[in-house]
Parts: structure tokens; C-alpha cells; sequence
């Protein structure tokens, strides 16, 4: 009997002390009622409760958490229906305030990001919404930051997972992005053709400018050489005056000079008299011209 009770008192005894002793797994928070009012916050470690006084009424984890947010229907400001869904990261900050200042934080934060989302989409047009995803996640970790603010939460970020037009917005982007296509292959392609005009014309033109430029130097070059040539006969005729009037300075020189200047007035004087028709001249000239046949004369017979 005494053993039985000696059992019995020890599974008693174990029982308090597992009532008594509470340990607090790491990143987790709880909070402690006494007599349903807030005592206090529980750590992580060992930690001692009073049976029948205290409670544990809630267990936190102080890990960042990750809230899928379901799809909902969003109007854009230019009246189109796209379905966004995202994904809300957030940490609990203050167990107290999120045990007694909200009832569920995790449903209240995604609705408050749901609503946030419907209301950014609904500023910008259907183009923009898919450009401007960081703007909206912004937005609305800003948004859903500070309305959770008392609920001791912290919103740390949002991220948009998917953008869905309805099928027929989906085909008409399809046509857009067809058409814009087309229109840069058309634009690419006259780009090309007036690039190559140019780089044509530029050719023709720099081909103009070669073959104008070889031209204007060859005439150059052939009024250097003429300019050159007539320069050489230049001084060769002065040298050769030069030369004629050296040797005209002696007195055998003046005798020839004479000599030849009688040569060619008398050759010339008998061309004219033989070449007139007619002859009427003076005494004086016609004892001249009976010279000139005489000298003729001998002159021929010298050249033969």
C-alpha cells in the first residue's frame, strides 16, 4: 500500500512540474494571463507558470512570415479587368499588441493588402501596370505597414506574382505587340535603305571630289611643266641674244650685222619687184633692182 502511494505521489509531483516548467522554443513568443488578464511575455528558455493562476492564451512566432494572397479582380484606369495575386511577407514585432489588438493579423494584413492593390492598380493604365510592379509593391508595404502598425506587426514586403488580363485583352495585346512589331521591321528597314542612300551619295560624292581634285592637279602639273618649258626657251633665247649682242660689240660683228641686214632687204626688195605686175620706179630704184638681180644671183649661185 505504502509503495502504491509513494507511485502515486510521484506521478503527482511530475504532473505539477510539468504544469510548473515551461520551455519556449527559439524565435517563438507567448503570452501569459493570470486570471484571464495579461501577466506577461514569455521568451524563449525555461520558464515557470503557476498552475490553476496563470495560462498561456497565445504562442507567436517571431520569424518572418509569408501570406499567399488569392487572386482578386482589379480595374484599371482604363476600365480593363486583370486578376493580381501576390505574396505578403511580414513579422510580428510585439506579441502583446498582436494578441490583443487585432483578432486574426494574418487575415487582416492580406485583406489590407488586397484592397491597397485594388486601389494602385486602379491608377494606372493597363500598360503601366505591368511596368510599374515595383512602385505598386511599394505602395502597398508602405500602406499595409502603417495601418498594422498597431497591431504590432511589421509588413517588411510585397511582391506581385502575376498580372492576368481576360483572353480578349490578351488578343488584342497580342495584335498590338504584332503591330509594333511590324511597324520597327518597317522603320528598320527604311532606316537601312536611306542609311545606304546616303552612304551611296556620300561615295558618289567623295568620287566626284577625287577625280576633280586628280584633274585640277594634272592641270596644274601640265601648266607647271608649260610654265617650266617656256621659262627654259626664255633663257635660252636671252642667252642667246645675250651671246649675239657680245659678239655685235666688235667691229666684225658690225660688218656681219650689216652685211646681213643688206641680205635680207635686198631679198625682199627683189621679191617685191618680181612679184608686181606693174613697175614704175625711180631712176635711183632701178639701178637698185638691177643690183638686187645681180646679187640674187651670185647668192644662188653660192648656194648651189
Amino acid at each position: 500500500m505504502g509503495t502504491i502511494l509513494a507511485y502515486a505521489f510521484a506521478v503527482l509531483v511530475l504532473f505539477v512540474i510539468m504544469k510548473l516548467v515551461r520551455i519556449v522554443p527559439e524565435q517563438e513568443s507567448w503570452i501569459v494571463e493570470q486570471l484571464g488578464k495579461y501577466r506577461k511575455t514569455f521568451g524563449s528558455g525555461l520558464h515557470f507558470l503557476v498552475p490553476g493562476f496563470q495560462r498561456v492564451a497565445y504562442k507567436h512566432i517571431l520569424k518572418e512570415q509569408v501570406i499567399d494572397v488569392e487572386p482578386q479582380i482589379c480595374i484599371t484606369n482604363d476600365n480593363v479587368q486583370v486578376t493580381v495575386d501576390g505574396i505578403l511577407y511580414l513579422q510580428v514585432i510585439d506579441p502583446a499588441k498582436a494578441s490583443y489588438g487585432i483578432e486574426n493579423y494574418r487575415y487582416a494584413t492580406a485583406q489590407l493588402a488586397k484592397t491597397t492593390m485594388r486601389s494602385e492598380i486602379g491608377k494606372l493604365e493597363l500598360d503601366h501596370a505591368f511596368s510599374e510592379r515595383d512602385s505598386i509593391n511599394d505602395a502597398i508595404v508602405k500602406a499595409v505597414d502603417e495601418a498594422s502598425d498597431p497591431w504590432g506587426i511589421k509588413v517588411t514586403r510585397y511582391e506581385i506574382k502575376d498580372i492576368s488580363p481576360t483572353e480578349a485583352i490578351e488578343q488584342a495585346m497580342e495584335r498590338q505587340m504584332r503591330a509594333e512589331r511590324e511597324k520597327r521591321s518597317s522603320v528598320l528597314k527604311s532606316e537601312g535603305e536611306r542609311s545606304s542612300r546616303i552612304n551611296s551619295s556620300k561615295g558618289e560624292r567623295q568620287e566626284a571630289i577625287n577625280l576633280s581634285m586628280g584633274e585640277r592637279q594634272r592641270t596644274f602639273n601640265e601648266s607647271d611643266g608649260r610654265a617650266q618649258a617656256i621659262e627654259i626657251v626664255a633663257d635660252a633665247t636671252a642667252q642667246g641674244i645675250a651671246e649675239i649682242a657680245s659678239a655685235l660689240q666688235g667691229a666684225s660683228g658690225k660688218d656681219a650685222m650689216s652685211l646681213r641686214i643688206a641680205e635680207q632687204f635686198i631679198e625682199r626688195f627683189g621679191n617685191i619687184v618680181r612679184t608686181a605686175q606693174s613697175e614704175i620706179l625711180p631712176e635711183g630704184l632701178a639701178e637698185i633692182r638691177g643690183v638686187t638681180d645681180i646679187l640674187g644671183s651670185a647668192f644662188k649661185g653660192e648656194k648651189k
